[in-house]
């Protein structure tokens, strides 16, 4: 067992999260007690500051972790992983559009969650050893996509293309573009929403709502490709925050739930006729820095339920793809204050100045 103490970069699907989830997520052998003695003791820290269990982490931080605790005879043995079926395998491994040495992208199937959890027995991550390859460990997740959302997906091949990933995710030089299909049509066609998120209360956690006071701040980009009267349209979206449930959420709060998303959108989120009441919600595309130069840079396909329903609606997929993707964006709301306040500060040095003249003057 290694003795050397260990750092890990906040990646930016765990931006704002408690320090002990992170250790749930990311180390999970590691005990809660374990953390809060390492904690107590100063251990622990977070860009070099002592951090508690408690304390929430950005994304970009650095965390810094002691070695592992050596383990205990008397404790049970760890609970090894079930083998893989020759059907689970082949399965994984029709998942992945994309390998090189240093990630894998896979194009999730829309249903199938992305980590496990209470009553979760079949996820991505549990799929994941049958994706090792000619690697030496076992492949990394580096960000997640809901249970019915489908598409892109990135892991990471080893530890540093994990920690080059979530650098790349939290300085947001990564892109990832959504496709939706959408109720009713936007009277902007290319607009951001700039809504905060939070937890909703008595919900344990499960849903999200748009809280001005308390939310954490929240941005999304949407561009409508395709109408179908005013009945429905075709969207694409791009978060530049990542959020719980961020895209469901915005897109049910500017009154346009995506199709098939009843837990934000209600009944309203249903259409009738040949339109499936799956979710219609697919990561398209991603692209981002590859650690070792240039960028990956990949498309998936979209999930048959999706792509008969943009056929019913008369659309083209070609379309969607025609889309620019490097845009210059507007700027957000801190950023227009920043503006204002040293436009401001310019303009009372150039009076004082001014006033000075005229003094000089007489």
């Amino acid at each position: 067992m290694s003795d050397a103490v260990r750092q890990f970069t906040v990646g930016y699907d765990d931006d704002g999260i408690r320090v002990d989830r992170w250790f749930k997520r990311h180390l999970p052998d590691t005990s809660f007690t374990t953390v809060a003695k390492w904690a107590r003791t100063g251990q622990l820290r977070v860009d070099g500051a002592r951090v508690g269990p408690g304390d929430r982490i950005q994304a970009g931080q650095v965390l810094r972790v002691p070695p592992p605790e050596p383990e205990r005879t008397e404790e049970r043995p760890k609970r090894e992983r079930p083998p893989l079926s020759d059907d689970e395998a082949a399965f994984a491994r029709d998942m992945v559009i994309h390998k090189d040495g240093a990630a894998l992208v896979l194009n999730k199937p829309p249903g199938l969650a992305t980590q496990g959890g209470t009553k979760t027995v079949q996820h991505v991550d549990g799929l994941l050893d049958a994706l090792q390859y000619e690697a030496e460990g076992r492949p990394k997740l580096v960000h997640r996509l809901d249970k019915d959302t489908s598409g892109a997906l990135l892991v990471a091949r080893s530890a540093r293309a994990a920690a080059a990933f979530a650098k790349s995710f939290s300085s947001r030089t990564a892109k990832k573009i959504y496709w939706a299909l959408v109720v009713d049509v936007p009277s902007i066609d290319d607009g951001m929403i700039e809504l905060p998120i939070a937890k909703q209360p008595g919900t344990g956690g499960e849903k999200m709502h748009v809280d001005e006071e308390n939310g954490q701040t929240a941005r999304t980009r949407y561009r409508v490709i395709e109408r179908a009267g005013n009945r429905a349209c075709w969207v694409e979206l791009q978060p530049f925050t990542g959020r719980t449930h961020q895209l469901r959420v915005h897109m049910a709060a500017i009154g346009h739930p995506i199709v098939g998303d009843g837990k934000y959108g209600g009944p309203a989120a249903f259409l009738t006729g040949n339109i499936s009441r799956k979710m219609h919600l697919h990561a398209r595309r991603i692209r981002v820095d590859h650690p070792d130069g240039g960028e990956i840079d990949v498309t998936a396909e979209l999930p048959t339920h999706f792509s008969e329903s943009l056929a019913s609606l008369g659309f083209e997929v070609m379309a969607g793809d025609m889309m620019p993707l490097d845009v210059k964006l507007p700027p957000t709301r801190e950023e227009k204050k920043a503006r204002a306040r040293a436009h401001a500060k310019t303009v009372r040095k150039e009076r004082r100045g001014e006033r000075r003249g005229r003094g000089a003057a007489k």
